[in-house]
């Protein structure tokens, strides 16, 4: 794993295809400040000076794909709604493609943080958690059959809004098992939905997630090895990639091969959507032929790079360049 090697794999992943296929949702900030308590109810009042919103969920998935030079394109649901409109504006401000399925029967998935100081007061969720309708279904494989055959490489960004479930799973497998050539899939797992995984190319769940799979807390070497290898008898995934904050990643090429990736990250500000861009900056270096191996290392280097930064960040291409070149060779060892 030298220097030159993690060059020549970042300088490749520019113009690659990937598929990201889950769950949208819109990120919505109000920020503002506090200086009383309400007379109606003992809770702060806050006085919002500004509002944002961002792509979360599968769109963040997306996101970071194009931040590192990939295209992206997101399969997706939402609302019949003025938030699923902006969803799509936001989509096209950050050149994702998508295919929006506009459900009537459903709210876009909404989070609303109000945040004061710095602190955030309270969280609003709006959202329906039931799977896709039969109309819907439809329309949303009729489109992979056109088009699927287009990406060497599919990311399923599972939040348990109702994009993946048991009747989609079952549906694209079979029809995954047809293609002449099977693209790769990378599941960035629910735990509540594992058992919908079996078979998957890469599951990249971390260490809390790999605990709730796996039945026992995973929390250092010992545990991530025993975890690795309970997830590996529940679900017969052919990888697994557990991540471990500040520890580094394992790397399970399956079960007889586990490799430690230390962790590249120079400071740490917020983990906020670390996660997403792990799974995009794997399945990005897979698109474009990299090693599983290489792959997660870059991915290791693009995490530590968000980390550093406050909110759902990205990394970019001249991003991953500069870490690289500031550390010293990565020494991945054997488990």
């Amino acid at each position: 794993m030298t220097l030159a090697n993690i060059h020549a794999a970042i300088d490749a992943l520019k113009g690659h295809k990937v598929m990201i296929i889950g769950d949208l949702m819109l990120d919505h900030y109000m920020i503002g400040s506090v200086d009383r308590i309400s007379p109606e109810a003992p809770v702060p009042v806050v006085r919002v000076d500004r509002e944002t919103s961002l792509l979360g969920g599968a769109g963040n998935v997306a996101r970071n794909i194009t931040s590192l030079g990939g295209d992206a394109l997101l399969v997706t649901a939402a609302g019949k709604d003025p938030d699923g409109d902006l969803l799509e504006e936001l989509c096209n401000e950050s050149r994702i493609r998508t295919k929006i399925i506009r459900d009537p029967n459903r709210p876009t998935t909404k989070k609303t943080r109000i945040i004061a100081s710095n602190q955030q007061v309270v969280r609003v969720d709006q959202e329906l958690n039931v799977p896709l309708g039969e109309d819907e279904s439809l329309v949303l494989f009729n489109f992979l059959e056109e088009i699927i055959d287009e990406f060497p490489v599919i990311i399923l960004s599972d939040y348990g809004k109702g994009v993946i479930s048991r009747s989609f799973m079952d549906r694209f497998m079979a029809m995954l098992d047809q293609r002449e050539k099977r693209p790769l899939v990378l599941v960035d797992p629910k735990t509540v939905n594992y058992d919908l995984y079996k078979g998957v190319d890469l599951l990249t769940p971390n260490t809390k997630e790999a605990g709730e799979g796996a039945g026992f807390p995973v929390t250092d070497k010992e545990s991530v090895i025993r975890g690795g290898n309970a997830l590996f008898d529940r679900l017969d995934c052919h990888n697994l990639l557990i991540t471990m904050g500040g520890d580094g990643m394992a790397l399970f090429e399956g079960r007889d091969t586990i490799r430690h990736i230390p962790t590249f990250a120079r400071k740490v500000f917020d983990v906020t959507g670390a996660g997403d861009t792990v799974i995009a900056t794997v399945a990005l270096a897979l698109a474009s032929g990299a090693q599983l191996l290489t792959a997660c290392t870059l991915a290791n280097y693009a995490a530590g790079v968000v980390v550093a930064q406050v909110g759902a960040a990205t990394a970019s291409i001249p991003d991953l360049t500069e870490v690289v070149d500031e550390l010293p060779e990565p020494r991945v060892t054997s488990w």
